[in-house]
């Protein structure tokens, strides 16, 4: 099993930033990639970004230009970097973790969420 754990969410104003952190554990062994989903209230889960060990990525369309992904592999965490945030934005962000290969992206671990509202 990998365990997740997120850390970085809150509230924050429209326009500002926020830097979510997911450190994995256990059999890392199992997994080449890590990644973000986030559901807002009555949506379905939507991906927000991915990222390989070698460190290729993968946006949703609507993430990309405000949102960024990275990791560090030495410390089996992932980021993601939020910036001109908008109140759409506000949803349960979810770590993910799970295997890549080429186009193929298969997350199979899941964290438990952390909450971005983004409110004035």
């Amino acid at each position: 099993q990998v365990q997740l754990v997120e850390s970085g969410g809150g509230l924050v104003q429209p326009g500002g930033s926020l830097r979510l952190s997911c450190a994995a554990s256990g059999s890392i062994f199992r997994i080449n990639a890590m990644g973000w989903y986030r559901q807002a209230p009555g949506k379905e889960r939507e991906l927000v970004a991915g990222i390989t060990s070698g460190g290729g990525t993968n946006y949703a369309d609507s993430m990309k230009g405000r949102f960024t992904i990275s990791r560090d592999n030495a410390k089996s965490t992932v980021y993601l970097q939020m910036n001109s945030l908008k109140p759409e934005d506000t949803a349960v962000y979810y770590c993910t973790a799970g295997r890549a290969y080429g186009n193929t992206w298969s997350f199979d671990y899941w964290g438990q969420g952390t909450q971005v509202t983004v409110s004035s």
